[in-house]
């Protein structure tokens, strides 16, 4: 029989015991009902949207309330968990309506009504389930035949086997149908833990604690919760009496997991994690990683856990700096350790390496370069990123130190200063290709003949150096030809709809009338196919730091929701971001500026009235000034122009300006259905309980 919730409680005291709890078979859920009841549960999932309450149409079934109780699901023999079962009690809601004629006579309705009241009543019953980090909702179909409808009377239940949930953790659960005919109903339960099993530590000594009787025998064992593959044991005893088991400081990692369980027949195995937030056990997590390259072009990550980490091919010149990242990157999804992946390379070369990064606030890394075994030192070639557009349009730019050089440019670098060769030796056969792709390609071409010439060729160097004098000069009038133009801005958002794309073009484009020098992604999209959204703000952000510009922020719902994502360590989805979204490539850079208190001065943040909530915005990025658009616009142009922009009163002109240029944009979001209110909906208030 299954066992209520407050006697599983009691049972559960200092020592382990077996909990006569019923027993499960198999993976599948399921759902019956009272007699007289027909029933079934819908295949999979569904998404939990209860909707606005609405007015019932007569006689309708509605849920009235909830009980839960503990049953095991078994896999196998002696493979089981915990899970809960949820019962929903039904009752019939609301009356027909009189007939018209019989209110007009003032009589009383026939209690038994005519052929609309001697239907059966149908509904839909959601079942809403969260004990993190799991959230579940199912959908159960219930039909009561017409000799039980009676309005306000009880018709029976349906019950759901099961919620699957670990020992020690909070489940909510809330049911309601669809349609919404009134408040739904919510049930909050702790369920019981287990005191006799605890992890204590003091400075760097970590021990296992179990607080059991002298008598009680039980099993213990260690093991990896790894997310890919099943599960491996690497400590197992089977102890008696209470027991102090000390840990390796070393071998404490996010994944590790502690199960014990009574050496009782079919009893229930416990299973506590408790390092999945340790920063020590992350930080051993990258120490034990181990990137190997396996040949010919292949490479793996060995790791004990699941890593929250991106990979990239980089470019390592010979003694110039940290290796640089390259287009096309790896794929961008989560690392998968333990497995042999391909580089997407048509050839191998010296100086191309693999680096792994942290997805996480602790920019942790490992990097292995494809020279290591095989291929030599490295060479000083120059790699050449071809980018090709539509109607085989290409362009080719040489990958350095300061950035990706446009080849026949006017830059001061050896890369502009060899253009013309550089292009000769790529159609002559003289590079080799190292990847190919519709979107481009990337060409190694040696270096040491010009390496040649230029200690042999002295005049050349007088040349090159009479050249870069000249080149200064330019560089130096083009600055102050920029500064007339005025100060530097980049625009960061999250592009969640095109209506709201075109409010920040128009943005951006009544900023470059007051004026300002404008960058947003907007008007980069070959730039940002070529380099990559993160390569694309790097070069950006830095050129805007040092010319004294600012980083503008624009929050949006979407955006709220990436910022979030990052701060509680989750990270963007794998694919939910286009392939052009800087918002969401930067805030790797972004968020440690802000930690770390570089921001001030730097970025400035800026919303849109209507659209967002002031409190919506994450309170780390409230440590700079944060505008609503556009009835703060006087304060945020003379933010973006700084202490030499114009007096308060030509300032105000523009403000104008800029409000007239975004009005239109603005009331076109504004009147997109579900837009107007995003900014109401990203209150602090807000959320979605399912």
């Amino acid at each position: 029989m299954p066992m209520p919730w407050f006697l599983l409680s009691l049972a559960l005291g200092r020592s382990p015991v077996v909990l006569s709890l019923e027993r499960l078979e198999g993976l599948q859920d399921a759902a019956r009902c009272s007699p007289g009841l027909s029933c079934h549960l819908w295949d999979g999932d569904v998404v939990c949207l209860p909707g606005s309450i609405v007015s019932a149409p007569g006689p309708v079934l509605v849920p009235t309330s909830l009980q839960t109780e503990l049953v095991r699901r078994c896999y196998q023999e002696t493979d089981c968990d915990l899970c809960v079962r949820v019962a929903v009690h039904l009752a019939v809601h609301g009356h027909w309506e009189k007939p018209e004629d019989e209110e007009k006579l003032g009589r009383a309705a026939d209690p038994e009504p005519e052929e609309p009241r001697n239907a059966s009543l149908q509904a839909q019953v959601v079942l809403s389930f969260q004990a993190y980090p799991t959230a579940r909702c199912v959908l159960l179909e219930v039909q009561v035949p017409a000799a039980l409808v009676q309005p306000g009377q009880s018709v029976g239940s349906v019950v759901f086997d099961c919620f699957e949930a670990a020992l020690g953790t909070e489940v909510q659960i809330w049911s309601y149908t669809q349609p919404r005919y009134q408040k739904e109903l919510n049930l909050t339960r702790q369920l019981p833990a287990l005191p006799w099993l605890s992890v204590t530590a003091d400075g760097d000594n970590v021990h296992l604690v179990l607080d059991v009787s002298e008598e009680q025998s039980f099993g213990l064992s260690l093991y990896w919760n790894q997310v890919q593959g099943p599960v491996k044991p690497w400590w197992h005893r089977n102890l008696t009496g209470p027991q102090t088991i000390p840990l390796n400081q070393t071998d404490i990692v996010p994944c590790l997991c502690i199960q014990a369980w009574p050496l009782e027949p079919d009893s229930v195995r416990t299973s506590i994690c408790p390092f999945t937030e340790d920063p020590r056990a992350h930080r051993n997590l990258w120490r034990a990683a181990r990137l190997q390259l396996l040949p010919p072009r292949g490479w793996r990550l060995d790791a004990p856990c699941s890593l929250h980490a991106q990979a990239t091919l980089c470019w390592q010149a010979p003694g110039r700096g940290p290796c640089q990242p390259l287009v096309p990157p790896l794929p961008r999804e989560n690392v998968t350790v333990n497995m042999a992946l391909e580089f997407p390379l048509l050839k191998g070369h010296p100086n191309l390496c693999v680096q792994v990064s942290s997805w996480e606030k602790m920019q942790l890394q490992l990097q292995e370069c494809l020279w290591a075994d095989s291929l030599g030192p490295l060479k000083d070639d120059m790699l050449l990123v071809e980018a090709r557009g539509p109607q085989d349009n290409r362009s080719f730019c040489a990958l350095e130190p300061s950035g990706c050089t446009p080849l026949l440019s006017r830059a001061s670098t050896r890369a502009a200063r060899l253009g013309e060769q550089l292009l000769q030796d790529l159609h002559s056969g003289q590079c080799l290709q190292l990847w190919d792709d519709d979107l481009g390609a990337l060409w190694a071409c040696p270096m040491d003949k010009y390496i040649h010439q230029r200690w042999v060729l002295v005049w050349l160097a007088c040349l090159l150096f009479a050249a870069a004098l000249f080149l200064l000069f330019l560089l130096k009038k083009d600055h102050v030809k920029a500064a007339a133009t005025g100060r530097a801005a980049l625009l960061l958002y999250s592009a969640d709809d095109a209506g709201f794309e075109r409010l920040v073009g128009a943005l951006a484009s009544a900023l470059c009338q007051v004026p300002l020098r404008v960058a947003v992604d907007l008007w980069s999209r070959r730039e940002l196919s070529a380099q990559g959204p993160l390569a694309w703000f790097h070069a950006q952000r830095r050129r805007t730091v040092q010319e004294g510009g600012l980083v503008v922020l624009i929050f949006s719902p979407g955006a709220v929701a990436l910022c979030h994502e990052w701060l509680q360590d989750a990270g963007p989805a794998p694919g939910a971001h286009g392939p052009h979204d800087a918002f969401a490539a930067s805030l790797s850079c972004v968020l440690p500026d802000f930690l770390q208190g570089r921001a001030p001065g730097r970025y400035v943040g800026a919303y849109f009235d209507g659209l967002l909530h002031a409190d919506a915005v994450p309170a780390l990025f409230r440590a700079v000034p944060v505008f609503s658009l556009p009835s703060q616009l006087p304060a945020f142009l003379g933010s973006l122009q700084g202490p030499r922009g114009p007096r308060p009163g030509r300032l105000g002109e523009r403000a104008e300006q800029v409000a007239r240029a975004l009005q239109p944009a603005l009331d076109s979001c504004l009147r997109t259905p579900g837009t107007a209110g995003m900014g109401r909906g990203m209150g602090p208030e807000a959320g979605d309980r399912t």
